[in-house]
């Protein structure tokens, strides 16, 4: 085993949505350290009110790596501030991109019987319309070049109960408006990665088998989910920068992290691309 970094994706140019932190920091940065030059989003460049991380740290940690990083400040429930996202990263990153990932979601945990149309708008806005969006902004470039790659981060959530009777889990059914954008996220990456094939676009979902140990999980669901129940944030990255390399045929489908990497015999590496 080696423990030099493979830079497989030299002179590929990435864009990674809600990387000021989290699973979206990590993945640009391990994108940076296998040679993509990477744009990163968000709504605040500095620091956040609550939760640490922001997009000023997260771009010197791409620098680091020899990436050119860019960071674009933006809004993605507002229809018209992300309409900027892709043309901004384009032209900072100095040409179109070829790896699209759709990290950024709204999660707000409330029951159904409770919650507002405001808030449920505000989760779908996040968390299936901007994705689509930026996809569509992205689709011209990548069909010019035959080649490109679209990765939704979608979340178990997404998966209807069994029942009744119903075990709903420590958070109940608060999560269910949450599971359905994310299951909205499921079924247009299915759609749109059967328009698009043989155009040499690749369009999957990937998400965690039960949860990862991030800022924004902890103050979610903080101990409400068993600490055996949390996956590591590089085994999440691994299986998501497999699917910005992944083959042609790969494409339209919902992984599960810790199954693809079971199922492809990955090794899994830390965000500076060297084995863990």
């Amino acid at each position: 085993m080696t423990d030099r970094v493979s830079r497989r994706l030299d002179g590929r140019r990435a864009l990674v949505t809600g990387a000021s932190r989290g699973i979206g920091a990590a993945a640009a940065e391990r994108l940076a350290a296998e040679g993509a030059d990477v744009a990163i989003t968000a709504r605040t460049l500095d620091a956040h009110d609550h939760l640490p991380g922001a997009l000023t740290a997260t771009a010197e940690r791409l620098v680091r790596h020899g990436a050119t990083g860019a960071t674009v400040v933006a809004d993605l429930t507002d229809e018209v501030d992300r309409a900027r996202i892709v043309p901004e990263a384009v032209e900072r990153l100095g040409g179109p991109l070829d790896i699209l990932v759709n990290n950024a979601a709204a999660a707000i945990y409330q029951p159904l019987a409770e919650m507002s149309a405001k808030r449920r708008r505000l989760m779908f806005e996040a968390n299936v319309q901007a994705p689509l969006d930026l996809a569509q902004a992205v689709i011209p470039a990548m069909r010019a070049a035959g080649a490109g790659w679209i990765v939704n981060v979608s979340s178990r959530a997404a998966r209807p109960w069994d029942g009744p009777p119903f075990e709903l889990g420590a958070n109940g059914t608060v999560i269910a408006a949450y599971g359905a954008s994310k299951a909205a996220l499921n079924r247009i990456t299915n759609g749109l990665a059967a328009e698009l094939h043989g155009t040499g676009i690749r369009v999957n979902t990937v998400e965690p088998r039960a949860a990862v140990r991030t800022e924004g999980a902890d103050a979610l669901v903080g101990s409400s989910v068993p600490s055996d129940k949390f996956e590591s944030l590089d085994e999440m990255v691994e299986a998501t920068v497999a699917l910005c390399d992944c083959p042609e045929d790969v494409t339209g489908q919902a992984f599960v992290s810790l199954d693809l990497i079971a199922d492809w015999c990955l090794t899994v590496h830390g965000l500076d691309g060297t084995p863990r």
